[in-house]
């Protein structure tokens, strides 16, 4: 076997995301198998040169992993042309201007989202990265998850027949930080900051609901902030100027309709923090980050509505599991696999930052929905 080694910058590796998801168990994890085998004797090996602002802690995380390089300059890693990859795990707010940085310095980018907090900064770093012919990925995790890859066999085998709706729930309580301690950073409930749960979960909806069930055409929506105040990591309290709730109705090509709820102000009654319930002609599902249930046409009970009579039926029980039938590995190290691939070999990747631009897209017609009372038209975004 021959070794070949691809260098990746990783900017914002001190956050919980970038060092757990994509540090720990999606590249170190990499190495810790032998590294990317691909294929005629060849093993892709990658090398994270760690970059950040806080010095202490990228020293920290390079002595426990066993990582020679990092770096709190981030000008010096673009400029080195032995750097292959940049990636960004930073807060939205700075991540426009550092992969501007990096697609002029001519490295591939793969980037969490959203790629930007607006619509126009995501199109330009889409337009950029096109003329410049670097290869480019955006995280699109949820669709790697256990059970929606069981949700898309589904779909691709037709259990579904005719699909009619989408039913989404998503969120759980986050802690104001005054009694108990928050869940989530602070900035995430500051807009001024780039936060909003709509800012930060409609790109997820975007490409879930586009990959499995169609394109978005149009939103209806609105969000609240429930939570006036919180506060931040140092215990003062700060007004939550984001929103932490959104509720937004979506009709998709073909006719089916997609409903989802997102909150980081309910309490979670039901199985995962998240779960999509697909109802069709056929057949229906409920699918969350790691099981999914069906009901086949066939095996539908006959409810009577009787609301002076107690309910005898466990309607839980009237779903059948469906079967793993395969190892799902961890979904942020199957898609940095599949996008190292493409780097190495061309082979195709579908989710690009045009893809992470109709994510903002979204969001940002959300939000504009809500403000303005109305439901609005999704445009296919082309470059």
């Amino acid at each position: 076997m021959t070794r070949r080694t691809v260098r990746i910058a990783m900017n914002g590796v001190t956050g919980r995301m970038g060092y757990r998801q994509h540090l720990v168990r999606s590249l170190l994890a990499i190495r810790e198998q032998g590294g990317l085998d691909l294929g005629d004797g060849e093993t892709l090996w990658p090398e994270p040169v760690l970059v950040g602002r806080r010095e202490h802690a990228l020293r920290d995380i390079a002595e426990q992993h066993g990582l020679e390089h990092w770096t709190t300059d981030l000008d010096a890693v673009l400029a080195d042309d032995s750097v292959d990859i940049y990636f960004d795990a930073q807060v939205t707010s700075a991540r426009v201007p550092a992969i501007k940085q990096a697609i002029a310095a001519g490295k591939h980018v793969y980037t969490e989202k959203p790629t930007a907090t607006d619509l126009a900064g995501a199109l330009e770093l889409a337009r950029l990265a096109a003329a410049t012919g670097i290869r480019h990925g955006v995280v699109q995790d949820k669709i790697f998850l256990p059970g929606l890859l069981k949700l898309k066999r589904l779909v691709e085998g037709g259990f579904f027949g005719e699909i009619l709706s989408v039913r989404g729930e998503f969120g759980y309580w986050v802690f104001e930080g005054d009694w108990q301690e928050a869940q989530r950073p602070s900035w995430n409930y500051r807009s001024e900051d780039g936060g909003g749960i709509a800012v930060d979960m409609f790109p997820h909806w975007e490409y879930v609901l586009h990959g499995l069930f169609g394109r978005v055409t149009s939103v209806s929506a609105q969000v609240s902030t429930h939570i006036p105040q919180r506060w931040d990591e140092r215990g003062k309290p700060y007004e939550a100027t984001a929103d932490d709730a959104a509720y937004a109705i979506f009709q998709l090509e073909g006719g089916a309709v997609a409903q989802i709820n997102s909150s980081w102000a309910v309490r979670v009654m039901r199985d995962e923090l998240v779960e999509f319930q697909v109802d069709g002609t056929h057949g229906s599902a409920v699918a969350g980050l790691r099981r999914c249930r069906v009901q086949h046409r066939s095996a539908t009970p006959k409810p009577v509505w009787n609301p002076d009579l107690p309910a005898t039926e466990r309607f839980r029980d009237q779903w059948q599991e469906i079967p793993d039938n395969t190892e799902f590995e961890n979904g942020f190290k199957a898609q940095w696999e599949l996008f190292l691939r493409h780097v190495a070999l061309g082979e195709p990747y579908h989710w690009d930052l045009l893809a992470g631009a109709r994510g903002v897209q979204l969001a940002e017609l959300a939000l504009r929905s809500s403000a303005e009372g109305r439901r609005l038209d999704v445009p296919e975004l082309t470059l």
